[in-house]
């Protein structure tokens, strides 16, 4: 069903691009359906045929093949370290661009630079985790994001007897409007949301055994759709250790937003709470970290709305933790979120967080404890939350200290005793 939050999604970016409304195109849409309702058919045929996963020895430490696209290093370790650090885990090969850094039972493997030049980054990538799967026969093959890495695994691993894991790191946005928001290049090519293809995605997602899931509402989401799967929610684990929320350090910075420059990220409206915050607050400050294709346009709007001298654009940065132990507040005004690793390590800092009440972001924020979840998406909604933590240094006290604690759910040990629950009892 495309919901209305997709409707506004591409509302905002027809705005914010200054485009009319898109219009579907009739010959990707029809490829698209096809390509999904064969990738269903595929994953359904060999079972029926008799041909099962095979049996995994109870003991043994376990094999798993992954593939995805990556544009964060925090992001896919946040993910890879606790599913390598599980006793039920013997080897964790992953097939990507992005270099990864060394791990213990982590293995990178780049796509030659020939095959990138004959098909691609995407292609030339998902021929290379084919060819390792029919190879190697890992016990577990799997694909961050549904389109089009988690389709391929559960393809593959059905044809090779092994269990697929889809990592469903952006909710149930991913299927939503048939894939047309979720970022992916391909299935934009539809022009306009589609709820058949959305409802062929759905029924694609039971063809995985395993699905993680960042939180629990996308889990209640795709179940009360009829998706069958096993799920498990694991938002990833942080090593707490690089955290240190340091009381006397200078914070210069009111508010931080971290993201990715992009129009759900909804930066305009968090520009225009730091106006109205300023109308009270004349010395409040922000910083943006981050970069996308909306920056030129974000900063322009800074100037516009008069906030430019007191918002900063740091751009992307590699590491964020020194920006976080600048600031006081994290914000997060998204129009649609999974479960924010960049929140997450806000927390971790000991920032409360201030976010939109969308997503998986109320599995970690508690209202009125270690934030805000802030329901009316306006700038008045976000002021209303913000003015008094900035007013009192008590209640910033309290939260951040309860921020800290919450942090606890999400550290590298947690999410490893999660993952020794799966790989062992396949």
């Amino acid at each position: 069903m495309v919901t209305a939050e997709i409707s506004r999604a591409v509302s905002v970016a027809s705005v914010a691009s200054g485009e009319s409304a898109p219009r579907p195109r009739w010959l990707a849409r029809t490829l698209l359906r096809a390509f999904v309702s064969l990738q269903i058919a595929f994953v359904r045929m060999l079972p029926a045929l008799g041909w099962r996963a095979r049996v995994l020895r109870t003991g043994v430490p376990r094999r798993v093949l992954l593939t995805g696209t990556f544009y964060s290093e925090n992001w896919i370790m946040n993910h890879l370290r606790p599913l390598a650090a599980s006793a039920a885990c013997e080897q964790v090969w992953i097939v990507c661009h992005y270099p990864i850094p060394a791990t213990a039972k982590v293995t990178a493997v780049r796509p030659p630079a020939w095959l990138g030049r004959l098909f691609g980054e995407t292609v030339s990538r998902l021929l290379v985790f084919a060819w390792l799967t029919v190879r190697w026969r890992p016990d577990f093959v799997g694909g961050f994001h549904l389109l089009v890495n988690g389709l391929v695994a559960a393809a593959l691993a059905r044809l090779t007897r092994a269990r697929s894991v889809y990592f469903c790191g952006g909710g149930p946005r991913e299927v939503e409007g048939g894939g047309f928001c979720c970022g992916n290049r391909l299935f934009q090519k539809l022009g306009a949301p589609d709820a058949v293809l959305e409802e062929k995605l759905t029924r694609a997602i039971s063809g995985c055994d395993v699905v993680i899931t960042m939180g629990a509402r996308a889990a209640r989401h795709f179940q009360q759709r009829g998706v069958t799967s096993r799920f498990e929610s694991i938002p990833g684990g942080l090593d707490l250790t690089r955290f240190h929320a340091l009381a006397s350090v200078p914070r210069p910075y009111d508010l931080i937003l971290v993201a990715h420059l992009t129009p759900v990220k909804r930066v305009d409206l968090f520009l225009h709470t730091v106006r109205v915050l300023a109308r009270d607050l004349p010395q409040v400050r922000a910083v943006i970290v981050g970069s996308g294709e909306r920056e030129a346009a974000y900063r322009a709007l800074a100037q516009e709305l008069g906030v430019d001298g007191r918002t900063h654009f740091a751009g992307f940065q590699k590491d964020v933790l020194p920006w976080l132990n600048q600031s006081k507040i994290f914000v997060l005004t998204s129009e649609s979120e999974g479960l924010s690793l960049a929140m997450m390590e806000a927390m971790a800092a000991g920032l409360p967080c201030v976010v939109s009440d969308v997503g998986e972001l109320g599995e970690l924020v508690e209202e009125g404890v270690n934030g805000h979840l802030v329901q009316n998406q306006a700038a008045e909604g976000f002021t209303a939350a913000l003015r008094p933590l900035l007013q009192d240094a008590a209640l910033l006290s309290r939260q951040s200290a309860a921020a800290l604690h919450t942090a606890q759910r999400v550290a590298i040990p947690e999410s490893t005793r999660r993952w020794d629950g799966i790989l062992a009892h396949a």
